[in-house]
């Protein structure tokens, strides 16, 4: 079988870069045969008639003389240098990317010529996991509190493994970026991943969306269509607001999660499918149950490994990081000429309660770099109201200049927003009862909660 061959499609396995053609070389090679984790990205050498090079020419893997032509390939996970080349290792070391572990001749060898199976499995994957630890807090800026560290660890323990993953935590805490992170650093990264907002498809609509339809199957379907799960074969697919979910369609997505199987609208015929799930809701499942909107099976299928993100008022620690990060986006997003933020704006952003958690926070710093007239960010630039009093001032203020159309779109977004408080108020938070009250449906009364960054839960226990 060929080395780069995958042996099973269900898994990518672990992308690596040989860099040596010697024996020592050709040896490693020949134990990635047996080896069906390993999957052989390229193999690198000057000397086109080394031993390694040869095989690696019978088993058709992409060979070449210099290794610049693939050390910027975000995939790689593994590079082995086996030249025993210090000047080499140590440009390697600066050319990979992070994404990519670098493992010299000493430890190469001995890895895969010198121990068991078993000792070679658990070695390389505290080599990847120690990496996937570094990578998640780079790109996640998880910030310096003990509850996003261990949130790092969480994250680099999952992403390897095919377990369901349930993300909780209020609206704008960083739920989808969360699941991408475990998404690009897991095995399945090649493959798509596709969210499903389950608040935005209509009840009608959602097997459809989901499992896909045949030609004919309904008004419409005028060819065959796959589904969205169908679609992220080998990948992940991320359903956002996994609460709002029809409790029809709560039972046809129990059914895939225990067979991986699905059957377009319309059609007799099963077709199997290798997904991983992903789900995140910021409600209260346990209270859904209860009320029978949710399905306990389902929940209880989805809770195998749950991460909790903490709102931004629990983590203020990391304000100050979180607003220098999306001062620099937003520098290169706009070219702006702000470079820094002072720090009684520091201060005010510590202070603020923040509701719509870090979403929010990435709003209030791209407005005042937009507002900004020098090039640090001032607490006059900030568009966070200081105190209740302004904000009900705010309200009463017309500026005509605005025009009839505007005026009267921000006045109905006002009185929208104060209808929606009366409602969970005199429900105590309850947002089905709230949905019943309003007399709409409950993933339209959820939507709209989300969309004034209302968090139900402050309405708990108030009757």
């Amino acid at each position: 079988m060929p080395i780069n061959q995958k042996t099973d499609s269900n898994t990518q396995g672990i992308r690596l870069l040989l860099i040596g053609g010697d024996n020592n070389g050709r040896q490693l090679l020949e134990q990635f045969r047996s080896d069906p984790s390993i999957q052989v990205v390229g193999v690198i050498d000057k000397k086109p008639d080394s031993p390694a090079m040869k095989l690696a020419r019978e088993e058709n893997l992409p060979t070449s003389k210099d290794y610049k032509e693939f050390i910027r390939d975000e995939t790689i996970d593994l590079i082995l240098n086996v030249t025993g080349d210090k000047i080499l290792q140590h440009k390697l070391m600066q050319d990979k990317m992070p994404g990519s572990v670098l493992i010299g001749k000493v430890s190469a060898m001995l890895i895969w010529t010198m121990v068991d199976e078993t000792s070679k499995r658990k070695i390389l994957e505290n080599y990847l996991s120690l990496n996937i630890k570094k990578y998640v807090t780079h790109e996640m800026i998880m910030g310096h509190t003990n509850r996003m560290k261990e949130i790092g660890n969480q994250i680099s323990r999952v992403a390897p493994t095919q377990t369901t993953v349930l993300i909780r935590g209020e609206s704008g805490t960083g739920k989808e970026m969360v699941a991408r992170t475990i998404h690009q650093v897991s095995p399945w990264r090649d493959a798509p991943m596709v969210t499903v907002n389950c608040t935005a498809i209509s009840a009608s609509l959602f097997e459809s969306e989901l499992f896909g339809y045949k030609k004919g199957a309904f008004t419409g379907a005028e060819e065959d269509r796959p589904g969205l799960l169908e679609i992220a074969n080998n990948g992940t697919v991320f359903l956002d607001e996994i609460g709002d979910m029809p409790l029809e369609m709560q039972g046809k997505m129990l059914r895939f999660l225990q067979s991986q199987e699905i059957r377009r609208v319309g059609s007799f015929e099963t077709k199997k499918v290798n997904v991983r799930i992903i789900a995140a809701t910021n409600s209260k499942l346990e209270e859904s149950i209860k009320e029978n909107t949710f399905r306990s099976d389902l929940f209880y299928r989805l809770n195998a490994f749950t991460i909790e993100l903490p709102a931004l008022r629990e983590r203020r620690e990391d304000i100050s990081l979180l607003a220098y990060h999306f001062l620099k986006n937003t520098h290169d997003k706009f070219d702006s000429k702000v470079k820094t933020i002072s720090n009684d704006v520091i201060k005010e952003l510590q202070n603020y309660s923040w509701p719509g958690n870090i979403r929010e926070l990435k709003n209030v710093i791209e407005r005042g770099v937009i507002m900004a007239n020098e090039n640090i960010l001032e607490v006059s630039d900030l568009p966070v109201e200081k105190n209740s009093n302004q904000s009900a001032d705010a309200d009463n203020l017309i500026d005509l200049n605005l025009g009839l159309m505007k005026i009267k779109e921000s006045n109905i977004q006002k009185i929208e927003k104060k209808l929606l408080l009366q409602y969970l108020e005199q429900t105590s938070g309850n947002i089905s009862h709230a949905a019943q009250e309003a007399q709409v449906p409950r993933r339209t009364f959820q939507r709209l909660l989300t969309k004034h960054q209302i968090e139900a839960s402050q309405f708990k226990n108030k009757i």
